[in-house]
């Protein structure tokens, strides 16, 4: 069994035992979270699309704040001085999904 949750504008592919990481999420480690907006639901081969689906999908969050990989900006304009280098790394939450209910 699987289901398509979206989470903070973006989807994911999820099944029970699974850890992933999700964009930023408020909570500490060990606390639980429920996401209602499911897209899809797979049960044994039988698809539940659209406003058909009333599944709920419960997580707990295993880390609260991961960093992900550093990006660089970085521009230039040759032969004229002009160098900007500017850069971020992107803040994720890692969770492990209980049920699909």
């Amino acid at each position: 069994m699987f289901a398509v949750v979206k989470v903070a504008g973006q989807q994911f592919r999820v099944q029970e035992g699974q850890s992933l990481y999700v964009p930023h999420l408020q909570g500490n480690s060990g606390d639980k979270v429920t996401f209602t907006e499911v897209l899809l639901v797979d049960n044994d081969g039988k698809l539940t699309v659209g406003a058909d689906v009333k599944a709920v999908v419960n997580a707990e969050i295993v880390s609260d704040l991961v960093k992900g990989d550093k990006v660089i900006a970085f521009k230039m304009k040759r032969r004229k001085g002009f160098r900007k280098k500017t850069g971020h790394r992107t803040q994720f939450t890692k969770i492990k999904i209980e049920s699909i209910a």
